[in-house]
């Protein structure tokens, strides 16, 4: 059994939530723009396998401890955002398409895939925000198991097309800055970008 009333708040709610610019749209967003939006569909995949990780542990209150010991996120959003801001700083220095700022191996589909789970899971804001926003939107007078399973759902499908969106304004904008000799400056907008990620991701 559902209750449709506590579901129907939450799309909105939620929609709201995704759709501001946050350290995940933001990567979404630089990504769409360096390598397109069909590669970075394997960050997404990761990204929202993070998400969908943290609601359930979030629901479940292992959240909560995790909360208590802040240190076993800091190496995680160390090491993450160390190197998100490697990539970004070869995206400073390349003067030719941004492509080549990137070398093959950060491009494949395990490497996107892990740059986005990291992303997801090492923001303890994210998980301060499930803990919080998770049970209003649960009747405790339910069973638990199909009311998680469709705000998961739910997460997951405002999530992904959050980052569809992000990521496809990011190669609308590479495209505008591709005409005439604007390289240099779309190589700019990306590496800066991407290095505030990886600072917002090892700090925030």
């Amino acid at each position: 059994m559902q209750n449709y009333s506590l579901l129907a708040a939450f799309i909105p709610t939620f929609l709201l939530v995704s759709a501001t610019p946050g350290m995940c749209m933001t990567l979404a967003m630089t990504l769409g723009m360096s390598i397109g939006v069909r590669r970075t569909l394997w960050m997404m995949l990761g990204e929202l396998t993070g998400v969908a990780l943290v609601a359930v542990a979030s629901a479940m209150g292992v959240a909560a401890l995790m909360l208590q010991h802040p240190q076993l996120f800091q190496g995680l959003k160390y090491l993450g955002g160390a190197y998100l801001i490697w990539v970004g700083i070869n995206m400073w220095r390349t003067h030719t398409d941004i492509g080549a700022a990137l070398p093959l191996a950060d491009v494949r589909p395990h490497t996107l895939i892990s740059q986005g789970f990291v992303t997801a899971i090492a923001n303890p804001k994210g998980w301060a925000f499930m803990i919080s926003l998770l049970p209003p939107f649960i009747d405790r007078d339910m069973a638990m198991a199909p009311q998680l399973t469709a705000l998961v759902g739910i997460i997951l499908v405002t999530e992904f097309s959050c980052l569809l969106t992000y990521a496809s304004g990011g190669k609308g904008l590479r495209l505008f800055l591709s005409r005439g000799n604007n390289v240099r400056w779309m190589n700019r907008i990306s590496a800066v970008l991407m290095i505030t990620v990886g600072l917002w991701l090892a700090f925030d």
